[in-house]
């Protein structure tokens, strides 16, 4: 199946704005097939610490935009939002939106504690894997790519893992680094879907990309704003595992 990565700008706490900014974007990769969507972290208004004032309901209205566009466009809708849960809380979660209505969120277990969002959002404590016609997708948010073994622990049930993302450019070696490593020790497809464009001080030039089982970039874009598609096939993940059978030979540590 062909999964699209939307490397796009982000009209910072205007929801409303950005949805109308990406909602063509969609459109572009629908058009070329994909049947995953994804797009970046805090999609729709940027990864604000001002979650009294961005965050929405679960279900609110850009939930319900992916939700939309998931059934306008026949196909899987991932993205990131500040949401306010039903215990009152906030968090930072990725919604994954898909065809049918069914809607799936995973929130993130890392909260940004450099930028001070553990002081705002909860952080999860739950993974999310999602059943895509066959193909296994799990889902982290940002930070949360710096912790390897969140994605060891989920890795024998995955064959894509998808990452929403606002990471800056002063730390973009470090996102690109990770996201090839994910991949090659989990021997899986990784899509890290970055941000571009300027909030505040902090500039974001993308860097986003599509990632096969054996570390090779099927695509890739920076600097602007970008559709990037590439196909992944579950039974690649598989032949790859079992040609190089070395998650097999993960060891746990004894508890100290």
């Amino acid at each position: 199946m062909i999964v699209a990565a939307i490397q796009h700008d982000i009209a910072f706490e205007d929801a409303a704005a950005t949805r109308a900014h990406v909602a063509p974007m969609i459109a572009q990769a629908a058009a070329a097939q994909a049947r995953v969507v994804v797009l970046s972290e805090m999609f729709a208004t940027g990864f604000s610490m001002r979650p009294e004032r961005i965050a929405e309901d679960e279900g609110g209205p850009s939930e319900q935009f992916l939700v939309d566009q998931a059934g306008q466009h026949q196909a899987w809708l991932i993205a990131s939002i500040a949401q306010r849960g039903t215990d009152g809380r906030y968090r930072n979660n990725a919604v994954v939106a898909g065809p049918d209505g069914r809607v799936s969120r995973y929130s993130k277990i890392h909260p940004f504690s450099y930028a001070g969002e553990h002081e705002h959002y909860a952080a999860g404590t739950e993974h999310l894997t999602v059943d895509i016609d066959g193909l296994w997708a799990t889902v982290f948010v940002c930070y949360d790519l710096r912790f390897a073994d969140e994605f060891w622990e989920a890795a024998a049930g995955t064959h894509l893992y998808v990452v929403p993302a606002n990471w800056p450019q002063s730390r973009r070696d470090h996102w690109r680094a990770l996201l090839r490593a994910r991949a090659i020790e989990n021997q899986a497809y990784v899509v890290g879907v970055n941000r571009v464009g300027a909030a505040g001080d902090l500039v974001h030039i993308g860097d986003s990309a599509i990632i096969d089982p054996l570390g090779r970039t099927l695509a890739e874009a920076s600097v602007g704003e970008a559709v990037l598609t590439a196909e992944v096939a579950p039974e690649t993940v598989v032949t790859v595992r079992a040609e190089f059978p070395f998650l097999a030979d993960r060891r746990a540590r004894p508890a100290p």
